[in-house]
């Protein structure tokens, strides 16, 4: 059953049963996904864009942003990732296609940062179920210490959560970067890889 975004602010800080079903259904052997997360459910999982969700990666400050704007003054947001100093907003499949024109049009470009708008074709790297134990990562590493473990900083919950279409994160991305002032350098909208780097 589907939540709506006004229900409440939460966000959880783990994957539900019922969100990692929701995850696992974007895969092509939903069986497959779920198997490997009851072996190892701290390990990250790639999985297929298009289907289920898409994805919109962010630099990590301009994502902070755009999803304290969906928060404060709009509908909320769905799941929320971060990984690699980059923010993953998960949106209806369809996202990724069509919001790189919507800004385009808005010609707000230069006030942000790149953002990668992962759809069909395309599959991203999702944090695992639960974070690793900290006792158990190796440290001292160079790559652990600037590195951190993805995360999930909204994790799916529900079945079938909401997830913002292209019009909620247009809205949402142009306040953020006419609050960012000069602080935002960048110009590009991009279609991702083929793969998000996990």
């Amino acid at each position: 059953m589907s939540r709506s975004p006004q229900d409440s602010l939460h966000t959880a800080a783990f994957v539900t049963p019922a969100g990692a079903d929701w995850l696992a259904s974007a895969s092509a052997s939903p069986r497959g996904v779920q198997a490997l997360w009851a072996a190892a459910p701290t390990a990250p999982v790639t999985l297929p864009c298009g289907t289920a969700f898409d994805v919109i990666s962010m630099d990590a400050l301009f994502g902070r942003r755009v999803v304290g704007r969906l928060w404060t003054d709009g509908p909320g947001t769905g799941p929320v990732a971060a990984q690699g100093g980059r923010v993953m907003l998960f949106a209806t499949p369809g996202t990724a296609q069509r919001l790189p024109a919507l800004l385009g049009w808005e010609e707000w470009g230069a006030a942000a940062p790149p953002l990668l708008c992962y759809g069909r074709g395309d599959a991203v790297t999702v944090p695992p179920l639960f974070p690793p134990d900290p006792g158990t990562q190796e440290s001292g590493t160079r790559e652990s210490a600037s590195m951190p473990s993805p995360r999930w900083l909204v994790a799916p919950d529900v079945r079938g959560p909401w997830l913002p279409g292209p019009e909620v994160l247009l809205w949402a991305c142009v306040r953020a970067a006419r609050t960012a002032g000069g602080d935002l350098v960048g110009t590009a909208v991009t279609s991702a890889p083929a793969a998000f780097p996990g």
